[in-house]
């Protein structure tokens, strides 16, 4: 396997982080174990599997060659050993606790940027696996491909034929060039449009400090596990999409954290990233992050469950009706115009920049309906973990899997040190929202 160079929005993910703010993604999976030794057993399977995946035995290094100058690639690790990346820990009876001391250590950036972190639960019937990987070596999706890889085999459906793409060319040919031209002018007029948007974003509707933290490097996790026919209940009686509730509920539970803690919720509307994933989830060719965005202003200062999810409905729809390459939270399509060492000398200001354009990170994360396993033990919770940016204390990631719903929460640890209790108002939203429309 050669190298390849990193694409530019891979690339903006390497360069903007920093000790205090790694840009890792997260996933906690609990297993229902067979046996006591159910845990020592799985982190077997996984270092044996993983010396065979591809994708997990690639590094990425500095390039500095003249058309790629300051970039970076992946390239296989010629000493790859699957024990730097797998590892056992002792018995705990809180995987959540242990999940956010480990979400706050970066990985290592000379090795492959993975890691199996394998927890056996003191009850001795279950175990917990957190799998890191760097955004920078995959997004949601990717992440997903390289786990079920080393988990027990799955029927998938086999990945849609795709195209190989030319070649880099120096020059372009000149056949091509008007067609080129016109893609400049859209691009341009595209970046205008973003770059006001992003603008107009940050004037004033109240956002709340609870949303903001000095980076102190330190993490906390939490997790919720709600029931989907709860979801789908609210959905079939108001209408819009089991998004448009989820990311309502999230409304709702902030607002009932911040009236808790003193805050109070009253006037505010923190600006939320709803990433939106571009790449096609069974093309042949998933590598490198593929997204987009929408911002949409969460209604938190609403007093009326429903009347905040009709806000985020109607939020939503505009953000779909203008498509994810316009608006502010295309922002991240930005990145495909800027060169290479741009993004090495520019990668701490734009990580450090974020808390400008949005105050909070709602993220959903695909998981096949299959039933996930590992050593024959099932999976019976997944939580997700997104990265935080610099200047923010919260993140919230979302998964369907198996009739259920699971919130990860990923928090600054002195910032939010009451993230348990907003993880509670997470569950006590979705009853209140089942209570409003389904008496």
């Amino acid at each position: 396997m050669t190298s390849d160079l990193l694409a530019p929005l891979d690339l903006a993910f390497w360069n903007m982080e920093s000790a205090e703010h790694p840009m890792h993604l997260g996933a906690l999976g609990v297993f229902s174990a067979h046996s006591p030794t159910a845990g020592a057993h799985a982190a077997d399977l996984l270092a044996a599997r993983a010396a065979a995946v591809p994708g997990l035995r690639m590094r990425i290094r500095d390039v500095w060659q003249p058309l790629s100058f300051g970039g970076a690639a992946r390239e296989p690790d010629p000493g790859f050993d699957p024990l730097n990346h797998v590892r056992l820990h002792a018995p705990t009876a809180d995987f959540q606790a242990v999940a956010g001391r480990l979400m706050e250590r970066p990985l290592v950036r000379g090795r492959p940027p993975w890691e199996a972190h394998v927890l056996p639960g003191q009850d001795g019937v279950s175990f917990a696996v957190l799998f890191k990987f760097h955004h920078a070596l995959a997004d949601g999706l990717r992440a997903l491909t390289l786990a079920a890889a080393v988990l027990d085999p799955m029927d998938l459906p086999a990945p849609r034929p795709h195209p190989e793409e030319p070649g880099r060319r120096l020059l372009p040919d000149v056949r091509e060039l008007p067609g080129r031209m016109r893609d400049v002018l859209s691009d341009a007029g595209r970046a205008l449009d973003i770059g006001a948007s992003v603008a107009l974003s940050t004037l004033a509707t109240r956002s709340s400090s609870a949303f903001t933290a000095r980076p102190t490097g330190t993490r906390r996790t939490a997790g919720v596990r709600i029931d989907l026919d709860d979801v789908h209940q609210v959905r079939k009686s108001v209408g819009g999409t089991v998004n448009d509730v989820l990311i309502a509920v999230v409304a709702g539970a902030l607002r009932r954290w911040l009236d808790e803690r003193g805050d109070g919720s009253e006037g505010v509307a923190p600006r939320a990233l709803i990433p939106v994933s571009r790449r096609r989830p069974r093309t042949a060719h998933p590598q490198g992050n593929r997204l987009s965005g929408y911002l949409i202003r969460l209604p938190v200062g609403d007093p009326d469950p429903l009347a905040r999810l009709g806000a985020v409905r109607a939020a939503m729809d505009r953000n779909k009706d203008a498509g994810p390459h316009r608006g502010a939270g295309a922002v991240a399509l930005l990145a495909d115009h800027v060169p290479a060492l741009g993004h090495r000398l520019g990668g701490p200001l734009m990580g450090q920049a974020a808390r400008l354009w949005f105050d909070i990170l709602v993220t959903s994360v695909p998981l096949p309906s299959l039933g996930l396993k590992l050593g024959g033990n099932p999976v019976t919770e997944v939580y997700p973990y997104a990265p935080l940016a610099r200047g923010q204390s919260l993140a919230v990631a979302i998964s369907t899997y198996r009739g259920h719903v699971h919130y990860g929460l990923v928090a600054d640890a002195e910032a939010v040190w009451d993230l348990d209790r907003l993880a509670a108002a997470v569950s006590e939203e979705v009853a209140s929202l089942n209570d409003a429309c389904c008496p």
